[in-house]
């Protein structure tokens, strides 16, 4: 088996129990019989990604970027059901959900309508989708200040930021095997950001113990 093959699998491996940490929720909601102190809308943003990169793996025809994006969708869905169940917010939750459905169909239509098919329209969406998860793996960074002066690592999720971590370093390395530097750029913002939330962890877990 060659480094790509090994690339694949090992991205398929992380990236799908990345996405898995929102179990946890899942069974948190369940046990409780309540969506409180669960955040909905990363599992809506998510699945918005997950759609983007699917349509950007299909056109590339690229069975890893498909299969994990697939997996990624049918998770979110999932915690957005789960979610939608147990929420005392119906209301708000179904209109994040339409605007999200709107954004989406809006960015669909302009992708197969107005962009010709080809190199133009796979580099388009490369770099629509390569935005949007930089901007979503970045957006934690904001909660290092509010978490290293409350001491509290109660909001920071330890598994979902060590998956982060594995999962950016090999998309990392199978998009620089590919030569995509949609997928490099994509999961290379991931890696730096993961670091320091886990290294705060481990440091703010011992004091506590301490």
């Amino acid at each position: 088996m060659d480094s790509i093959h090994l690339l694949s699998w090992a991205c398929i491996v992380f990236t799908v129990g990345m996405f898995s940490t929102g179990l946890t929720d899942l069974k948190k909601m369940k046990e409780s019989k309540s969506a409180e102190n669960i955040q909905f809308l990363p599992f809506l943003t998510t699945c918005l990604n997950n759609l983007g990169w699917l349509y950007y793996g299909l056109l590339k025809t690229d069975r890893t970027i498909v299969l994990v994006n697939v997996i990624g969708a049918l998770l979110q869905v999932l915690y957005i059901i789960v979610y939608l169940h147990y929420t005392k917010q119906k209301r708000l939750v179904m209109t994040q959900t339409a605007a999200a459905g709107t954004v989406l169909t809006c960015a669909w239509f302009y992708f197969t309508t107005y962009l010709p098919e080809g190199d133009t329209r796979l580099s388009q969406l490369g770099l629509t989708c390569s935005v949007v998860t930089v901007s979503m793996y970045l957006s934690p960074l904001t909660d290092l200040v509010q978490i290293v002066r409350s001491g509290d690592v109660t909001c920071l999720s330890f598994p979902l930021t060590v998956a982060t971590f594995f999962t950016s370093t090999s998309w990392v390395l199978y998009g620089l095997q590919l030569n995509d530097y949609f997928i490099v750029v994509r999961y290379n913002e991931c890696a730096p950001q993961s670091e320091p939330l886990t290294a705060l962890n481990f440091i703010l877990n011992d004091n506590q113990r301490s």
